[in-house]
């Protein structure tokens, strides 16, 4: 008899068919939604605001009046969204005479087809400038008139979107030259230009942006010559600008910093001007760095535009206030900030995305 070894014993040859696993006793809901204890928290505070916003839903949504010709249908305790209805031209356009609301629904066309057409990186140069430059002046004068037959209409009667759009990208637009010149004033080596930048962009950064309109509605009608009248909304445009220039200039001075001063030392090694080296070669590389501030600015200027109604501007918020002033109306002040807040966030958040595909853009270009 052959003796096995203890490792030949204990071998088996028998081929067992694969065993499947044990059906699970819970659902695929019930187990992605409670799978672990960090899942299942989720799953809970989720409900619980489902929960708590119900009544919000309920009153927006459920109870809500959404088309009516009797004001008095909006007091059963719902929202009453006909009355953005029946109040949207003034919203819109605020005091403007009814019979010429067409210029500034014009003015908002133009400027969304401008602003669609300066979406693509490939399309920036003098062209697109210049054609900026004509639709802006073409949208001011639809909004004044006095020109081709139109009648006139003071900027005492402008108002709602138009007043927004027009303040927030004539604003950043103009100010945004100036940040650059001041940024480049607080980088030089000469005192002077120095010294100026720094005092203005100090100044500026230091007071509110409330406290500046009304710096600007009561000082600057003094600094200007007698002669010299400047209405309201061109006061309340001068201190937007002056504020957004300062606050971009800190933005691109951010951007000129990440810069190697190697690259100003080999423009100079082949002849290049410097100014033409700051144009051409630092302050491209310089504004692609600061994608991401640069949008949070625009953003800020867009939601500073709001602040407008303190010194007597009729913007979009103003309309909407008196708009729900309305004693016809059981005073719909929620119905009328929120409309008006979905706009604003609308605007803002049409900006982020833009700039979020810009900086995929660029990180792609410079990848390859």
């Amino acid at each position: 008899m052959t003796s096995l070894s203890i490792n030949e014993a204990y071998v088996s040859t028998e081929i067992r068919p694969a065993q499947t696993a044990p059906a699970s006793k819970r659902s695929p809901i019930i187990k992605t939604l409670f799978s672990d204890f960090l899942s299942a928290a989720l799953t809970v505070g989720a409900i619980a605001v489902f929960v708590s916003l119900f009544p919000a839903i309920k009153w927006g949504v459920i109870d809500a009046t959404w088309a009516t010709n009797d004001p008095g249908a909006c007091r059963s305790g719902g929202a009453c969204w006909a009355f953005i209805g029946a109040k949207l031209r003034f919203i819109l356009f605020g005091l403007y005479p009814p019979d010429e609301q067409w210029r500034p629904a014009i003015v908002m066309v133009l400027i969304l087809v401008m602003v669609l057409a300066s979406l693509s990186p490939s399309l920036w140069g003098r062209k697109l400038a210049a054609g900026w430059l004509g639709a802006v002046a073409v949208m001011l004068a639809l909004m004044w008139g006095g020109v081709a037959g139109l009648p006139f209409v003071p900027t005492s009667q402008w108002g709602g979107l138009p007043v927004t759009l027009l303040l927030a990208l004539l604003s950043l637009g103009l100010g945004f030259p100036f940040a650059v010149f001041l940024a480049l004033g607080r980088r030089s080596k000469l005192p002077i230009p120095r010294l100026l930048s720094v005092g203005v962009i100090e100044t500026i950064r230091g007071l509110p942006l409330v406290g500046l309109l009304f710096v600007a509605s009561i000082l600057l009608p003094l600094l200007l010559p007698p002669t010299w009248t400047i209405d309201k909304l061109g006061r309340t445009f001068a201190a937007l600008t002056v504020f957004a220039a300062a606050y971009l200039a800190e933005v691109i001075r951010g951007g000129l910093q990440a810069i190697p001063a190697g690259q100003i030392e080999a423009a100079k090694a082949l002849g290049i001007p410097h100014w033409k080296a700051v144009q051409h070669i630092v302050l491209p590389q310089a504004i692609q760095k600061v994608i991401p501030p640069l949008t949070n600015t625009a953003i800020v200027m867009v939601k500073n535009t709001s602040l407008v109604m303190i010194v007597g501007v009729f913007d979009m918020l103003s309309a909407g206030r008196s708009a729900a002033m309305d004693p016809v109306w059981p005073a719909p002040y929620a119905e009328a900030y929120l409309f008006v807040g979905m706009i604003y966030f609308a605007i803002c958040v049409g900006i982020s995305y833009y700039a979020r595909w810009l900086e995929l853009r660029v990180k792609a270009k410079d990848y390859r």
